[in-house]
Parts: structure tokens; C-alpha cells; sequence
């Protein structure tokens, strides 16, 4: 019974730290629940320069509309979204898996929007948000997936080590949010 007790309490323990971190999918309805707090992972990952689609200033009502847009493809079932949320379940992180493809390549998905708030960053929730989206990914039937990155990022780092093979770059691809041309490089992995 005291075994029992102090597994009780350990896991309370566990719960309540700052580094205690759930990932988890959400269904469509989540996703629309949580438009705010995705909204605010996103509007700080663009102030802190990621080149992620958006420019700055990105405005609150862009960043939410955004969102909205990724639940309606969730209740299509056209992606999957994840999230990272700390012991108290504040939205820390998020990732995509861009499920629709092309009829010829049912076995394929697009990894997209892995964002960690800067406050929240270098506590290994990028490469638990990956690996969650890895096994969703076999879970949707999908063998090869896909993903790009700035050049030179610090996102290169966490690919490399969870096993994703670069494929090559492309010079001038895209901005970064204060308008600078950035390099991006394409990565695969075949799970």
C-alpha cells in the first residue's frame, strides 16, 4: 500500500514540475478551442524571426484566422495537429501533419508549423513534439514524410539528430519575417 502511496505521489510530483510536458492531438474542436494559444505560440515565434509563413507585424486577428483555417483541415481530415502543453496547460508547442496528398502518394505527409514559444525552448519539447507526430503519422498510414527548414536554423540541429535525412537546398526560397531572403532546406524520413 505505501508503494502505492509514493507512486501516487511521485506522479503528482511529476505533474505539477515545470518540465512535465503533455503532447497530444486535438480534435477539431480542441483545435478551435485552443485558436488563442495557438495564436500566441505563433505570433512569438514570428517576434522571434522564425520564417514561418508569416511577416511582421503579424496581427493577432491573421494569426487566429490561421488557426481557425487549421481547425476546419483538422475536421477534414486533411491534417493532423499537435500540441505541447506544460503542467498547466498553457500551449507551449505545436506541429502539423499535412495529411492530403495527391492521389499518388498516399503514403506521403508534410511535416509543417513545428513551433516552440521561445519561453518554453531547450527543454526538449521540439523533439517530443516530432516523435509524437512520427507516431501519428504510422498511425495515419503514412511512410514518408516531409519537411523543410531554414537553412542554417537552429531546427537543422533537432532533424539531424531525430534521424531525418536532408535533401537539399534551395538559395533565396523564402523571408524571414523582417523581409531578408533566407536559404531553405528539404528534409525526408522514412519511418
Amino acid at each position: 500500500m505505501s508503494d502505492r502511496l509514493n507512486e501516487s505521489a511521485a506522479q503528482a510530483t511529476i505533474a505539477h514540475t515545470p518540465d512535465a510536458i503533455c503532447v497530444r492531438r486535438l480534435s477539431a474542436q480542441d483545435a478551435l478551442d485552443q485558436v488563442p494559444a495557438l495564436a500566441d505560440v505563433l505570433i512569438d515565434c514570428v517576434e522571434g524571426g522564425a520564417s514561418v509563413s508569416f511577416m511582421l507585424p503579424l496581427s493577432r486577428d491573421k494569426a487566429e484566422t490561421f488557426w481557425r483555417g487549421v481547425a476546419a483541415s483538422v475536421a477534414k481530415d486533411e491534417r493532423v495537429l499537435m500540441v505541447a502543453e506544460d503542467a498547466d496547460g498553457h500551449v507551449v508547442g505545436t506541429v502539423q501533419l499535412v495529411t492530403a496528398q495527391p492521389d499518388n502518394q498516399p503514403h506521403r505527409a508534410d511535416i509543417a508549423k513545428m513551433l516552440v514559444h521561445r519561453k518554453a525552448r531547450r527543454r526538449g519539447i521540439a523533439q517530443q513534439l516530432m516523435a509524437a507526430v512520427e507516431t501519428e503519422a504510422l498511425k495515419e498510414g503514412k511512410t514518408v514524410l516531409v519537411l523543410d527548414t531554414v537553412t542554417g536554423g537552429d531546427a537543422e540541429r533537432l532533424y539531424a539528430r531525430s534521424g531525418w535525412q536532408r535533401a537539399g537546398d534551395v538559395p533565396k526560397y523564402a523571408l524571414m519575417p523582417n523581409g531578408e531572403l533566407c536559404g531553405t532546406t528539404f528534409y525526408y524520413k522514412h519511418l
